[in-house]
């Protein structure tokens, strides 16, 4: 009969430490190999206690104790700007400007992101007039009277609710009188309130009286600025306008020209804008709006700018940055192609071709960021949209490698349109994952942390700043831009972005 041999245990636990160490010798010789599939997460801070410290601020500034900007009186001289000339005016974010009415400051941020909701909805439906070829002929301005029956959208009551929105002091007129207005990379049109008013809202300046201005001139409806204006009419001859908002929000009145200044930079003679005697709407403290869009009504458009850019402060901050024309780029800049979409020249449609988190890039298609032959799609930079917008797909693959690199922090329920939130009211500083835009060309912008995990309440509940859209329109707005310069090269076609430059 045939035997078997048996090992003893003993030579068992000899093999099994025999490979053990063979293994770790291996490991140890050559590591590389080893860690070459296994990159190193990228993480950065967010100081949870100074962005709260912020966010309760926010509702007791005074801004007649900080500074007074409503009787701030800039020189205001009338040396002619011209296309080469390099100048410059303050930006204030809008609680700088108005004191808040809201109890707390969860409501200032449910009533920012109903705006913000109603602001994309309004960039997301002027695209999608001009992919179905509605023409400016089609569309008309109301007459005289504007009721609410007669708007596309619900007439909203002018009181102070929050908004996204920046300003800069603007001379108007000749002599010059100071404005504050509302800057708008989506929209065109600059425009301002006038007396008489047939219904203006409450704004911090004076409004604007024709009257007192020796450069103000009407529009013929032939004159080619006229026929630039998308809704316009005519009325004795002079040109017509009118401009919707998609939160209700409206102006309509004169297309004129002016003399517009910048403080000690000098001003620039003729400029189109709309003088608006029928106003209603969520524009409070601002006297108008600075269009700084790509199409021909535009100021950038109007004075021939070479670049234009800015410098976003914190909308809680009560600080204040520059919007700049003619600078160079800082040379640290990273940039993103300007593409130009047929359909529509007021957007400013970049290359894009993906996001990171942790620094590792996201598995999104390109055809994501992209527009298609038709103009549909792509991403958009944009100053007047508080959050970025991204396509469904993209938001979920973002969102869930942000979750799973935050496992370690206490997650709570969503609030309005953030569904990733977490409760930080226990911490001082937490260490979260990186979030990164990634440009065409390879080089990508790392966003600090508070420019993507913000407070919604002053309790410590943050959420991740990034919301889905079921429209094909991606956005970049003003909470991701926060403390970088955003410069929009135009005689290069490309928007330049480096950190830290207010």
């Amino acid at each position: 009969m045939q035997q078997t041999s048996k090992m003893a245990p003993n030579s068992y636990l000899c093999f099994f430490f025999s490979i053990i160490f063979v293994a770790f010798s291996v490991i140890s010789l050559f590591p590389l190999a080893f860690s070459r599939d296994l990159p190193e997460i990228t993480h950065t801070f967010l100081d949870v206690s100074a962005s709260l410290e912020q966010a309760r601020a926010v509702l007791n500034f005074d801004p007649e104790t900080v500074k007074p900007l409503v009787q701030q009186k800039e020189p205001l001289l009338q040396a002619q700007v011209g296309n080469s000339s390099s100048f410059s005016v303050q930006v204030h974010p809008r609680e700088a400007l108005y004191k808040s009415s809201y109890e707390d400051y969860k409501s200032l941020v449910l009533a920012r992101l109903e705006r913000d909701s109603a602001r994309v909805e309004a960039l997301t439906t002027k695209l999608q007039l001009a992919l179905e070829g509605v023409k400016k002929s089609d569309l008309k301005p109301v007459e005289k009277e504007l009721l609410p029956e007669d708007l596309s959208t619900p007439i909203v009551s002018g009181s102070n609710m929050g908004s996204g929105e920046y300003f800069s002091r603007i001379g108007v007129g000749t002599p010059a009188k100071p404005f504050y207005m509302v800057l708008d990379t989506g929209s065109d049109i600059n425009w301002l309130q006038c007396k008489p008013c047939a219904d203006c809202y409450q704004q911090s300046d004076p409004i604007f009286d024709p009257t007192s201005s020796s450069s103000y001139k009407s529009l013929s409806c032939a004159s080619p600025q006229c026929q630039a204006v998308r809704v316009q009419g005519c009325s004795a001859g002079k040109c017509l306008y009118e401009v919707s908002y998609g939160d209700g929000s409206y102006t309509t009145g004169n297309m004129v020209t002016e003399t517009v200044s910048f403080g000690r930079s000098g001003a620039v003679n003729n400029i189109a804008l709309g003088c608006g005697h029928d106003n209603e709407g969520l524009f409070v403290a601002a006297a108008g709006l600075l269009g700084l869009g790509g199409g021909s009504l535009s100021f950038p458009y109007q004075i021939k700018a070479s670049s234009f850019s800015y410098c976003l402060v914190d909308r809680d901050s009560s600080k204040s940055s520059t919007l700049e024309f003619n600078s160079a780029p800082p040379a640290d800049s990273v940039y993103a192609t300007i593409l130009k979409n047929e359909k529509l020249d007021t957007f400013y449609f970049i290359g894009l071709d993906g996001l990171s988190v942790g620094g590792m890039p996201l598995s999104i298609p390109a055809s994501v960021f992209q527009t298609d032959a038709s103009g549909n799609g792509g991403i958009i930079v944009d100053s007047g949209t508080a959050i970025t917008r991204l396509q469904t797909q993209a938001y979920n693959a973002l969102r869930d490698a942000f979750v799973k690199l935050t496992r370690n922090l206490k997650s709570t329920s969503g609030v309005a349109l953030f569904d990733t939130c977490y409760d930080l009211s226990s911490h001082t500083s937490v260490q979260v994952p990186t979030v990164s835009f990634r440009f065409s060309g390879g080089k990508s912008l790392s966003l600090p942390a508070k420019n993507y995990l913000i407070p919604v309440d002053s309790s410590g509940t943050y959420c991740l700043a990034f919301a889905p859209t079921s429209s094909s329109l991606s956005i970049i707005g003003n909470v991701q831009q926060q403390g970088t310069r955003v410069s929009y090269d135009l005689a290069n076609s490309r928007v330049a972005f480096s950190a830290n430059k207010c």
